[in-house]
């Protein structure tokens, strides 16, 4: 028989850096889970990930264990790599804060591919060019 699933969380983690301080010590602390049965496989896992920051899913049970799937860097930060910009634009409408091109968001469509709401590439391309607009970067064809 399937385990109950308690709850479900969503972290943002520095690759290869996670410790049992906040932001990962608290949260996994109010859920009465074992930290270090995840800090080490997470940091093993994401080594390549070094610095940068990751998204991690963590299913909890009912009776304490848990499962994690690490999903890679959020598609802002790729953007932001992409274009080397610090952040997005406060007032996407009106402050643009730089220029992607296609080619750009195929390549971060064929990375992200697996996790996006897309039956093809073109559509993946199209949901990373509304997340760089909403960011205030222009899309260029």
């Amino acid at each position: 028989m399937a385990k109950k699933v308690t709850g479900n969380l969503k972290l943002r983690i520095p690759g290869g850096k996670a410790t049992a301080g906040p932001p990962v010590g608290s949260t996994l602390g109010q859920w009465g889970l074992n930290m270090m049965d995840f800090i080490n496989p997470f940091n093993e896992k994401t080594k390549e990930y070094m610095g940068k920051n990751v998204i991690v899913h963590i299913k909890v049970y009912e009776d304490r264990t848990f499962d994690w799937v690490c999903l890679g860097q959020p598609v802002d930060d790729l953007i932001r790599e992409k274009i080397k910009i610090q952040k997005g634009s406060g007032r996407p409408n009106t402050e643009k804060v730089g220029k992607i091109s296609r080619a750009d968001l195929e390549e971060i469509a064929k990375l992200k591919m697996d996790q996006l709401n897309a039956i093809d590439l073109d559509g993946a391309v199209k949901v990373i060019a509304g997340t760089a607009r909403s960011m205030g970067v222009e899309v260029e064809d």
